[in-house]
C-alpha cells in the first residue's frame, strides 16, 4: 500500500497530542472536584454519571480522526500498467512575477492583487484543460521554466499556487524573454497544435515583444494574452499591509497600470485573442479560444494506477462518529442491574 500524499500522515501527530490534553484536563477536573470533597463522596452524588463512557467516546473520536487522516492521505492497493488514448493541446503558461503584479487588479488600490487573480485564473483554466498538456514559466526581467509540459494538472495548479514575485530576482518586465522560453517549452513534434498563455499587466520594459510574437506565430503557436490590472493606475506595496508603498528617487510613489494597447497588439501579433482578466467569464473566454485549435492524438500513453481506499476509511469514520453521537455520558441502566463481580447470596 503507498499513498498519493504521505506528507499528510504527520498530522497522525495530532492523535497523541489530544490524548495529552485528555489526560491533563481530566487530571485538573479531579482536583478541582477535589475541593468540595473526598471523590468518593461526591460521585454518589452523580450517580448517572458513567467513569468509562467518556474514554470510549474519546477512543471513537481520535478513531475516526484517524481515519479521516489516513483517507486525505489517498492510500491506495496494488498497481497495475493501463494504456489510454488522448487528444489534446499542448498550453504553455507565461505569467509576469514582477513587482508590478502585487499591486491591485482593480481600480481599488485595497482589491485583490493582480498574482492573486492570476491565479485564481490559471486554476480555473487548467480545470477545463481535461486532455491536454500544459506547462508553466515565470518571468520579470528574466524568465525561467517552472514546469515543462505535462499531463499532471495536480502538479501544475501546486505550481501556480506557489507563484511568488520572489521567483525572479532579476525585477523588469521582459515580455520578448517569456515568449522565447515558452517557445522552447513546447515538444518538438510539430503536428501537436501549441498555444502560449501570456498572463500580464503589458508593462513590458523591453523592446521586441511584437517581433518575437510574430516569429511564434511563423512557427504556429498561438499567443492569447490575458491582461491582469486597471489602467486606471495604482500603487505598489511593499508589505503585506500595504501601508507602504514603493517610491522613486525623488520620493514619490510609483504608480503602475494595465497597458491593454499593448497586451492587444501581442495578441495579434501572435494570432490570438486579448482576454480582460477583470471578466467573470475570462477562463471559459480563454477555454473557448484553446478550443478552437484542433486536438491532436498523443499516442497511447502508459501509467500506473491502484486501487483508492480512501473511501473506506471515510466510512470507518462515519461510524465511528455517528455511534459516539448515540453513546450517552451516563450510565447504561439495565446494565447496572447486573452483578459481574460478585456472588448473590441465597
Amino acid at each position: 500500500m503507498d499513498f498519493a500524499y504521505p506528507h499528510l500522515l504527520y498530522l497522525l501527530f495530532a492523535v497523541p497530542a489530544f490524548i495529552f490534553l485528555y489526560a491533563a484536563s481530566r487530571i485538573i477536573r479531579k482536583r478541582n472536584l477535589a475541593k468540595f470533597g473526598k471523590i468518593e463522596n461526591l460521585q454518589s452524588l452523580m450517580p448517572e454519571a458513567s467513569r468509562y463512557k467518556p474514554i470510549i467516546k474519546l477512543i471513537l473520536v481520535l478513531l475516526a480522526l484517524t481515519c479521516i487522516i489516513i483517507a486525505l492521505a489517498r492510500p491506495r492497493y496494488g498497481e497495475k500498467q493501463e494504456s489510454d488514448s488522448r487528444k489534446g493541446i499542448e498550453v504553455v503558461l507565461a505569467v509576469d512575477v514582477s513587482r508590478s503584479m502585487l499591486a491591485s487588479s482593480t481600480d481599488d488600490a485595497n482589491g485583490i492583487s493582480r498574482l492573486d487573480r492570476t491565479k485564481y485564473l490559471l486554476t480555473r483554466m487548467i480545470d477545463r484543460l481535461h486532455d491536454d498538456r500544459v506547462g508553466l514559466i515565470v518571468f520579470a526581467g528574466n524568465a525561467y521554466t517552472q514546469l515543462p509540459v505535462t499531463s499532471d494538472f495536480i502538479s501544475a495548479k501546486m505550481f501556480v499556487n506557489d507563484l511568488s514575485t520572489d521567483m525572479v530576482s532579476t525585477q523588469g518586465t521582459d515580455i520578448g524573454a517569456a515568449i522565447g522560453m515558452a517557445m522552447r517549452c513546447f515538444t518538438p513534434d510539430k503536428n501537436i497544435n501549441k498555444a502560449i498563455v501570456l498572463i500580464t499587466d503589458s508593462e513590458d520594459n523591453e523592446q521586441g515583444a511584437l517581433q518575437v510574437a510574430s516569429q511564434a506565430a511563423d512557427a504556429d503557436i498561438q499567443i492569447d494574452v490575458v491582461g491582469v490590472g486597471s489602467v486606471k493606475g495604482n500603487p505598489i506595496p511593499i508589505n503585506n499591509q500595504r501601508s507602504d508603498f514603493l517610491r522613486d528617487e525623488t520620493g514619490n510613489i510609483v504608480m503602475t497600470a494595465l497597458n491593454k494597447q499593448t497586451a492587444e497588439e501581442i495578441a495579434k501579433a501572435g494570432k490570438g485573442i486579448y482576454i480582460n482578466g477583470a471578466d467573470n467569464d475570462a477562463p471559459k473566454q480563454l477555454s473557448d479560444q484553446l478550443d478552437t485549435l484542433a486536438k491532436t492524438d498523443f499516442g497511447p500513453g502508459q501509467y500506473s494506477s491502484g486501487a483508492e481506499l480512501f473511501p473506506w476509511f471515510i466510512m470507518i469514520a462515519m461510524t465511528l462518529l455517528i455511534a459516539d453521537v448515540f453513546i450517552l455520558d451516563r450510565k447504561i441502566g439495565w446494565l447496572q442491574k447486573i452483578n459481574f463481580f460478585t456472588r448473590e447470596k441465597k
